[in-house]
């Protein structure tokens, strides 16, 4: 999961400039998604999980590292990508349900990434999804992502990448 779980927090340190909304407003009104997700956060971002999986993936070819899911190319792509467009799709609801940027919402914070990155491997590779994730996998993935999430927001926070702590 780790290609997963750091395109969010390299796209909170690297973003910035260009909102990928354009600044536009969705039809209620309200901002298709807010100045908090940009382009070079994205694109950042999905560099950052798919050169984290490389590694990882490198990593178990030279070494024999065995512990490794057994990540190919294409997954590492749409576990980064799906992280962080699972994250896009949680800000169009979260603005949409009139919660502003930073405020908490339960559940959808946590579990947005993991969402995203299982939807497109199940669009575009379910046979490594079905074939590496199994339940005990999916059960500890359910169960550090918060854990994970909380920790990282607590540091985001203390070094002022954040405005808020969780």
């Amino acid at each position: 999961m780790l290609p997963a779980y750091l395109p969010n927090p390299v796209a909170a340190l690297t973003g910035g400039g260009t909102p990928v909304d354009f600044s536009r407003n969705y039809t209620d009104g309200r901002r298709i998604f807010g100045d908090g997700k940009t382009w070079r956060g994205l694109i950042v971002g999905i560099f950052a999980g798919v050169g984290i999986g490389t590694i990882q993936i490198l990593a178990a070819d030279a070494w024999g590292i065995r512990f490794l899911p057994g990540l190919t190319f294409p997954a590492v792509i749409l576990l980064a990508t799906g992280a962080l467009l699972g994250d896009l799709v949680k800000s169009f609801f979260k603005r949409r349900c009139g919660v502003e940027r930073g405020a908490k919402w339960p559940i959808a914070d946590q579990y947005d990434l993991v969402a995203g990155a299982f939807l497109l491997l199940l669009i575009f590779d379910s046979a490594w999804l079905f074939s590496r994730v199994t339940l005990p996998v999916f059960i500890i993935i359910l169960i550090l992502t918060p854990i994970l999430h909380r920790v990282v927001n607590i540091i985001g926070f203390a070094i002022k990448v954040k405005e808020v702590p969780w």
